[in-house]
C-alpha cells in the first residue's frame, strides 16, 4: 500500500498553491504521509510512493513550473500512482460541470497514463502579479471560485484509493 504522497503545485499568485496544501491535509487525514511543495523544489520523487500535481491554468495552458515539473520527472511519474489538477476558471463553472483537461494537460495526461485529472475554480485577488490578471481584477472579473468542498471530497477519493479503505 503506497504511504507516502507528494503534492506538487505550479502557482503563481497563491491560489493553487492553496488548493495543494488542503488536498495535502486531507491525505493526511486518510492516514498517508503527505508532502506538499511548489514544483520547481522537487529534485527527486524516490522517496515518494503516489503523485499529485496541480498546475493553475494560464490562457489555456498550465502554469510553467507544473510543466516543467512533469516534463523534468515522467520517468519517475510513469511508475508512480498519478492524479492531475487544474486551477483557473473565473466562475462557477467548475463546480457546475467537469471541465476536460487543456490539451497540453491532457497530453501529459496520455503519456504519464495518470489516474484522473480535476478542474476546480481559480482565484484572483486584488495584488495578483501579471498585467493580464490586474487587467481581469479592473474589469472586475476577479474573485474566488474555488469550491474546498469539492476539493476534499476528490482528495478524500484519491486517499481512500490508496489506503483501500
Amino acid at each position: 500500500m503506497p504511504t507516502s504522497v507528494l503534492v506538487a503545485y505550479g502557482s503563481t499568485n497563491g491560489s493553487t498553491a492553496e488548493i495543494a496544501e488542503a488536498v495535502g491535509e486531507v491525505l493526511r487525514k486518510e492516514g498517508l504521509t503527505a508532502e506538499v511543495r511548489p514544483a520547481p523544489s522537487v529534485a527527486s520523487l524516490a522517496s515518494y510512493d503516489a503523485v499529485v500535481v496541480g498546475g493553475g491554468l494560464y490562457a489555456g495552458r498550465w502554469q510553467k513550473d507544473a510543466r516543467r515539473f512533469v516534463r523534468r520527472h515522467r520517468g519517475e511519474l510513469v511508475e508512480r500512482p498519478l492524479w492531475l489538477f487544474s486551477s483557473g476558471p473565473l466562475d462557477a463553472s467548475a463546480s457546475e460541470r467537469d471541465i476536460p483537461p487543456v490539451p497540453g494537460v491532457k497530453k501529459a495526461m496520455d503519456r504519464l497514463d495518470a489516474r484522473e485529472h480535476i478542474t476546480f475554480g481559480g482565484c484572483l485577488r486584488e495584488g495578483a502579479k501579471g498585467w493580464v490578471a490586474r487587467m481581469i481584477i479592473r474589469n472586475g472579473k476577479g474573485g474566488d471560485f474555488r469550491d474546498f468542498a469539492q476539493i476534499e471530497e476528490w482528495a478524500g477519493r484519491i486517499g481512500r484509493e490508496l489506503t483501500g479503505k
